[in-house]
């Protein structure tokens, strides 16, 4: 029965896709918005170009003039309903099996390497006297044998292809702007793979939790994220527990034996109420974590100036206490909690108070049922789960609120100081679309503000930004999505690994330095060389299979191909000494072995060409000594050598690492 329901329910979403997408395809059909580009003086070809950069990961060679054909706004429109095809993607993605596991199901595929040891042990394949003794050949081949017959996978494995995914996704998805807006909620909302307890659970956080709430209204992406297994360990509310006063609950019983327990050290009635207070204001100290309701505030809602006070933060606290994980798996969270699941019975625990979706658990034995009060609002006494959704609500629609998203999606999609005007118009948006971000974009990307020649090209490409968008100008074939991770962590992005809940910056101060320069003009030589493994190139098929005749001949015409409708004439100015210095490898490359941080050469491990390798010319050549297919003219100028295609590859690389692809 259940099969039928979930066969129809796809049928029917199946059905609204084509619908929706038949009705956007209709030649009369008109968006009911509009972009002002002619008054701020940009021909539609620079229009496409600018919306483009904003909204995708990079324009393809040929996506200009399919944004011009369709028009803008209903290109626009098509990406906010996120329903075209990705055929080619899912194919792509088809391998990845761990992508389509349920949290329990990852759990008990792949845990973790310190629950692999005690199943080990308690499995009597490990005496635990010998852990880390033994040979360590022997140690990990006992283990990785114990690993095949319980058909459990390493934990790196998961993470791997959760990596490989977002690569592909960004380079090959029709709907740019879902991925785009993937990435940035998932920023905001941001948890790590550097925190153990919930590494486990964010490919999944980012599948079931932010991807489909990326056009939504922002009090649905807010409560989603609250209840994901993910957050809750990540800024440690699964934890988090307050004084319960009903004594009767499953889980209280013992806090209230404890005193008689205790009657001959404790004395008369009056001793014992004392010490009762005294074991549940201990217990209330202990239990309480403010770390997510602070951080709700300060950076996923009202914003460090939103209002609020540390007050408000403890006193929200007290609400969102209780929120935890359902148990999962044979070595997942909540073997304690499951003690109380059992004792209370399944399916009684919605009339005892306790709320169970998914793999969240309100735990009603673990939630301050005291009165409270925060920013001006009084939760009464015995409240439960409906506490923690008033609170998160009232939060969604806060006026601070709608000014904090609002400027942070003007930072990420408009320029590094986007003008107030601008962020009033959005903030009026959310809040009269009840928190509506579909609409909140529609109202930025229609706004004068947005098309002003002031911001066109003024934001800084992050190093996943730059990677993927290069890949998207070259039209890349990638079979090894992993390599190209690693290059964005050179750059100073490890993806879903930044520690701090604030999530990477949006701002190109933070991104851009000479050591990183470097690392870019790096990246685009090594990536135009076919020198990044399992990334695969033809830059002659970008140019109809046309070789230029010189190198400034080639800087023209790729840099209009890969960077296409911008007055390249400074830039040409710029890079041409460059081709024409003899000594530009070398300097470079002293360059880069000055600024090249001592931590990343680690990397040549995963396949990744390190600075030196990446000025060799494959035979032993490096820098000034000459690349194989180019020589020198009697001026000491390159030039390539017939039917060789190196020096394409050299000018292709120098484009790619220019200050102007950077912008976008």
């Amino acid at each position: 029965m259940q099969n039928r329901i979930r066969q129809f329910a796809k049928l029917l979403i199946f059905s609204a896709s084509f619908l929706l997408l038949s009705f956007f395809q209709e030649p009369n059909y008109k968006p009911h918005f509009s972009f002002p580009y002619k008054k701020a003086g940009l021909t539609g070809r620079e229009a496409a170009a600018h919306l483009l950069s904003r909204f995708t990961y990079g324009a393809t060679p040929a996506q200009i003039d399919e944004v011009i054909n369709m028009g803008l706004e209903k290109w626009f429109e098509k990406q906010l309903s996120s329903s075209l095809p990705d055929d080619s993607l899912t194919q792509k993605l088809a391998g990845y099996d761990a992508l389509k596991l349920s949290n329990t199901e990852i759990v008990n595929t792949y845990p973790k390497p310190a629950q692999i040891l005690r199943m080990a042990i308690q499995d009597g394949i490990i005496n635990k006297d010998s852990v880390n003794k033994a040979d360590k050949k022997e140690y990990r081949q006992q283990l990785m044998a114990y690993m095949q017959q319980k058909a459990l996978k390493p934990e790196q494995e998961l993470f791997r292809q959760f990596i490989n995914q977002k690569i592909l996704r960004a380079a090959y998805s029709n709907n740019q702007l879902q991925e785009v807006l993937t990435d940035f909620w998932f920023n905001h909302f941001n948890v790590s793979i550097t925190k153990n307890d919930c590494a486990e659970f964010i490919p999944n956080y980012e599948r079931d939790v932010i991807r489909p709430n990326v056009f939504g209204k922002f009090e649905n992406l807010l409560l989603a994220t609250a209840k994901s297994p993910a957050m809750l360990l990540y800024l440690d509310n699964f934890s988090s527990s307050g004084e319960n006063t009903n004594a009767n609950l499953p889980g209280n019983q013992q806090l209230r034996k404890m005193p008689d327990q205790k009657q001959d050290q404790m004395g008369d009635s009056s001793q014992k109420n004392q010490a009762l207070k005294k074991l549940q204001n201990a217990r209330k100290a202990q239990g309480l974590n403010e770390n997510y309701a602070r951080e709700v505030m300060e950076l996923h809602t009202l914003g460090v100036d939103g209002g609020y006070t540390q007050q408000d933060v403890t006193q929200a606290a007290r609400v969102l206490t209780g929120w935890t994980i359902y148990p999962m798996g044979d070595n997942g969270y909540g073997n304690a909690i499951k003690k109380v699941i059992e004792k209370v019975g399944e399916d009684k625990l919605t009339e005892r108070g306790f709320v169970h979706d998914g793999d969240f658990l309100f735990a009603i034995n673990r939630h301050d049922n005291k009165e409270k009060t925060v920013l001006g609002k009084t939760f009464a006494a015995n409240g439960g789960y409906e506490e923690g959704v008033q609170l998160l609500t009232m939060l969604a629609h806060h006026p601070s609120t709608a000014k904090f998203i609002c400027k942070k999606l003007a930072v990420r999609f408009v320029s590094d100081n986007p003008p107030q005007s601008l962020i009033n118009k959005m903030a009026k948006t959310f809040t009269e679309k009840d928190g509506d971000i579909k609409e909140v974009l529609i109202t930025m990307a229609s706004s004068p503000e947005f098309w002003s020649k002031d911001v066109i090209r003024a934001k800084t490409k992050s190093p996943f930004e730059l990677v993927v968008s290069a890949v998207r100008a070259l039209n890349a074939d990638i079979k090894q999505p992993y390599q190209l991770f690693n290059w964005t962590d050179r750059m100073g992005q490890k993806m879903y690994f930044y520690q701090a809940p604030t999530g990477f910056p949006d701002k190109g101060q933070y991104w851009i330095n000479t050591g990183a320069l470097l690392n870019r003009m790096n990246f685009g030589l090594a990536i135009a060389s076919q020198r990044i493994a399992g990334t695969k190139l033809d830059l002659l098929a970008l140019n109809n299979h046309h070789e230029p005749e010189s190198a400034t001949a080639a800087l023209i015409t790729y840099g209009k191909l890969i960077m296409p409708e911008r007055n390249l004439d400074e830039t040409v100015k710029r890079l041409t000494p460059m081709l024409n210095d003899p000594e530009l490898m070398q300097k470079i490359n002293n360059a880069a072995d000055k600024n090249h941080p001592a931590k990343q050469t680690d990397i040549v491990n995963n396949g990744v060409v390190m600075n030196n390798d990446i000025m060799d010319d494959g035979v032993g050549n490096k820098g000034g000594k000459g690349l194989k297919g180019l020589r020198k003219n009697n001026n000491g100028a390159l030039q390539t050598v017939p039917g060789n295609s190196s020096m394409l590859s050299q000018v292709v690389g120098i484009i790619i690492g220019s200050p102007e692809f950077q912008r976008k």
